[in-house]
């Protein structure tokens, strides 16, 4: 034994000699002290492994009291950061895990330590089983979690999963929160809670706010929607970290995420979300520090032929800039995408101005080969951003406004009034020939 030999083992048999009594007699208080004092006893001997012997050992007596167990875990969690080695701590809380697992009322507790283990394993370099560890656990659940430590726990199970590049799980657990809590109003008085309810524990010290963890909800969003370049819902979670009042009220902070959502407007394809979202991002006024970054959002709203080698030479450096800006550079494929998003803005503005056109006269315009034209008009009609019919014998390009059901229903009924008129106005002529037929007979 360690440090202490005999004397040690002398006194913990007399305190669960003491234990037993209080137990049967179902005293909860001194139970628990007995308990909590003869873990005391093994951490003031520095006895690690007589510590975790006996942790298993007072769990497993018969009928041993729910509080009893739980004051247990919560007192041998403190010792953890004071164990003498990595090997001790990991020990110490595995035995605690298998102590907590299956209980109810030590779950915030069990929670706990297999975040502290995925840590461990973690910097150990062991990502995968840092992220098997946590999914282990559904803090979702559990009622007398604190709010933030919930969102805490998920997002580093969210974390975790994007560093071991499991996308799919990674969205899965993200939608465990909902953004809506994070604009819930922080400064509410926290209800007393009722008889019966479960009563929420405070969070440890060390979890962050509910707008720091808004923060980092998005910036892990960021994360997994560059694996896929939805350059949308990049520009969406850049526009939610903006509206944080600590991000907003800093010029540092605010200058280099107001310049991601311009890029990412600019490289999100046409539709009604991005056009609401470029509208709504030019009427802010913060956007006058930033005058390139209004002129580029002013040319895509603007109906003129946008020419891509004087747009690249006048925003290349900006574009190079960003790789040193907050959130590192916009892709591998950000480049060839936002001279993709030009060619469409050209072919949108050609549509509104032409109705018939020459595959040549496009091509010219484009700045762009026949075939790459040609393509492009196509993807644009397969994506449903245009109706284009191209007649290729006579190279001559049809652009025609979408119609929904409503349209095509009045046309046809349209239709069907001119031909009834003229079935009318033609039997009205024959009946006046016929007329005046009989009428030349009769003379």
């Amino acid at each position: 034994m360690e440090n202490g030999g005999g004397n040690l083992e002398a006194h913990i048999e007399a305190l669960l000699s003491v234990e037993k009594q209080m137990r049967q007699a179902g005293d909860v208080a001194a139970t628990r002290k007995s308990v909590t004092d003869i873990l005391q006893l093994c951490f003031e001997a520095r006895a690690w492994k007589t510590l975790n012997d006996q942790i298993v050992l007072l769990s497993k007596r018969r009928g041993q009291l729910k509080q009893a167990v739980q004051a247990m875990v919560q007192q041998a969690m403190q010792y953890i950061d004071q164990t003498p080695d990595l090997e001790t701590r990991i020990e110490l809380i595995k035995t605690l895990n298998s102590v907590s697992a299956g209980k109810i009322y030590v779950e915030i507790e069990r929670a706990r330590l297999v975040k502290k283990l995925a840590k461990i394993k973690e910097e150990q370099g062991l990502v995968a089983e840092a992220a098997d560890l946590m999914q282990e656990i559904a803090v979702e659940t559990s009622g007398a979690m604190a709010k933030t430590e919930k969102i805490a726990f998920i997002l580093e199970q969210v974390r975790l999963c994007i560093d071991c590049q499991d996308y799919v799980r990674a969205q899965i657990l993200s939608r465990k929160i909902s953004p809506r809590v994070f604009e819930a109003d922080t400064l509410k008085e926290k209800k007393k809670p009722k008889e019966g309810e479960n009563v929420v524990e405070e969070p440890p010290a060390d979890i962050p706010s509910v707008l720091e963890l808004k923060r980092i909800y998005y910036e892990l969003m960021i994360r997994y929607h560059s694996h896929n370049n939805d350059y949308l819902e990049i520009c969406r979670c850049y526009k939610a970290i903006y509206e944080i009042p600590s991000v907003k009220e800093n010029p540092t902070l605010w200058i280099p995420v107001l310049r991601k959502i311009c890029w990412y407007l600019v490289l999100s394809p046409h539709d009604p979300m991005q056009s609401s979202l470029l509208n709504s991002t030019l009427e802010d006024k913060n956007l006058s520090e930033i005058p390139h970054f209004k002129l580029l959002l002013k040319q895509l709203i603007t109906m003129e032929v946008i020419q891509w080698t004087a747009l690249w030479n006048t925003f290349k450096d900006e574009f190079e800039n960003e790789k040193s800006m907050l959130g590192g550079s916009l892709g591998e494929k950000a480049a060839e995408d936002l001279k993709l998003r030009v060619i469409e803005h050209n072919i949108l503005v050609v549509s509104k101005y032409y109705s018939q056109i020459t595959l040549n006269r496009l091509a010219d315009l484009l700045c762009l080969g026949i075939q790459e034209a040609e393509k492009h008009l196509s993807d644009m009609v397969v994506s449903k951003a245009l109706v284009v019919k191209i007649d290729r014998p006579t190279g001559i390009v049809c652009f025609q406004k979408a119609k929904d059901s409503n349209d095509i229903l009045n046309s046809w009924s349209m239709n069907l009034e001119k031909l009834l008129d003229l079935v009318e106005k033609s039997c009205h002529q024959i009946h006046k020939e016929t007329m005046v037929h009989k009428s030349g007979l009769k003379v």
